[in-house]
């Protein structure tokens, strides 16, 4: 008897969530769980009030707001008026359709992929939908969790489906271990670098390995959180002890009994140990060295001992976008990354603002100070990250060191906020995307790396290897 071929946790989840295969190819892919925030829903739900439908399981979709909160003072009515009022939109829309919304001072608000994950909202097998590109955080859990458009959150809200094709699936395996003041940042960093900001299209990214498999939660969402960044649309990690202890006692995931059943069918969901796979892709651990971007897409990065390519070095599909990289960027091909200077260092987004992120920061900042000229600012990524900040006193090591501790927001990562560089400045940024005018100036500028690596560049003025100062 021929031995049947083992399925992936993409092909399990997809399948026990296909209402039915439709005319195109596609399918109909049911929703287990769907966040919304202030920025993305308010065309969902106006577009559902014109066509007259009701929100047809309005438990299974969660709210919060994040994008626009400023995160110096969040005392209402907030001073951009358009904010204000897609504040206010969420606030009518959840009211009305009886959804759960975390407010501003309920202790759970905070960036959507911080919440979703730390109030056990984000579970192993499940298929997750949210109006924005970085859902693929919530891959960490063993969940199939994608960024959708304003049409398709209409979609969800109305039906709590969608219609899906079906992604490939590539496993990237990441063997050996990393070294020190090597994270988890570097890795996807390194990862996009390899295989491209493209290289992913049509494809899932199932991450595993020894380095991978060691990893906490929070370094898994990391991975996860840029896998969009490298074309794919989802990226996952296989369900674990690790995964079942953090969502262990969390508001929202099953307790007592019901908890040790959802294990047992999470532990099913993880991908056989003879899945089939579309393509199959092996890096060393121990090559992988602290990683920063020099240029205007997360493909474009460097470990940070070398030298910014020059064009002969790229290939004719990147040199196009290398020169205009290297016009917007002002930066000189050839030269060491590492020494070149900063305007600001933001530690903070859905990347990498989680507790362990704020702590390793908080340990290379301490008994150091911010070099002069330099802004500094840390935003944590929920109200409950916050406040166990503030159990440990962390805040007080960013204050001593000339950091800007700031209340729980989107912040400086997409700048629809307060939070904004100026002019030509230049960011050391624990954020996800470098692309020009990101953070608020049409021409400033942003070079991605870990906290960690962020905290060096603020106390040094510039581009430093964090492992000098470990």
């Amino acid at each position: 008897m021929a031995q049947s071929i083992g399925k992936s946790l993409l092909d399990k989840v997809w399948d026990a969530h296909s209402v039915r295969e439709l005319p195109s190819g596609q399918t109909q892919l049911f929703i287990g769980l769907h966040l919304v925030h202030e920025v993305t829903s308010p065309q969902g739900f106006q577009m559902l009030r014109a066509a007259g439908l009701p929100v047809l399981f309005p438990d299974r979709t969660f709210a919060t707001v994040d994008h626009i909160v400023p995160t110096a003072s969040r005392a209402r009515p907030l001073a951009d008026a358009l904010a204000e009022e897609m504040f206010q939109a969420l606030e009518q829309n959840t009211a009305e359709n009886k959804i759960e919304m975390f407010h501003i001072g309920s202790g759970r608000q905070g960036i959507v992929h911080v919440i979703g994950p730390e109030l056990g909202l984000t579970q192993p097998g499940s298929t997750i939908a949210c109006g924005d590109s970085h859902t693929s955080t919530h891959g960490a859990f063993g969940a199939i969790a994608f960024g959708i458009g304003t049409t398709q959150v209409r979609d969800v809200l109305a039906t709590q489906c969608l219609a899906m094709q079906r992604p490939r699936v590539r496993r990237i395996e990441v063997r050996g271990q990393l070294g020190a003041g090597v994270y988890a940042k570097d890795v996807t960093l390194h990862v996009i670098r390899t295989l491209g900001v493209k290289g992913g299209i049509g494809y899932a990214y199932e991450y595993a390995g020894s380095v991978i498999e060691g990893f906490s939660m929070e370094e898994r969402m990391t991975l996860c959180n840029m896998a969009i960044e490298g074309g794919a649309r989802v990226g996952y990690v296989n369900p674990d002890a690790t995964t079942y202890e953090y969502l262990r006692g969390r508001p929202y995931a099953p307790q007592g009994a019901a908890f040790d059943r959802a294990i047992e069918w999470w532990g099913s969901m993880a991908s056989d140990p003879g899945a089939s796979y579309d393509d199959v892709v092996a890096l060393e651990g121990t090559t992988i060295a602290p990683t920063v971007t020099w240029g205007i897409h997360p493909g474009h990065a460097i470990g940070v001992d070398e030298c910014i390519p020059r064009l002969s070095e790229l290939s004719d599909e990147d040199r196009g976008t290398a020169e205009r990289a290297f016009a917007y960027m002002d930066l000189k091909p050839g030269a060491p990354i590492a020494g070149t200077p900063i305007d600001v260092a933001f530690v903070g987004s859905c990347t990498n603002s989680r507790i362990s992120d704020l702590r390793v920061a908080a340990s290379i900042v301490a008994g150091r100070q911010v070099k002069s000229g330099v802004r500094a600012l840390v935003v944590p990524g929920s109200e409950a990250v916050q406040k166990q900040a503030e159990a440990e006193g962390l805040p007080e090591v960013f204050r001593a060191a000339g950091f800007d501790w700031r209340e729980p927001g989107c912040s400086m990562c997409l700048a629809m906020n307060p939070d904004k560089l100026r002019g030509r400045e230049l960011c050391a940024s624990s954020s996800n995307r470098n692309f020009p005018g990101r953070q608020g100036s049409p021409t400033g500028r942003t070079l991605l790396m870990s906290p960690a690596m962020v905290a060096a560049a603020a106390i040094r003025g510039h581009v430093i290897d964090v492992r000098e100062l470990l």
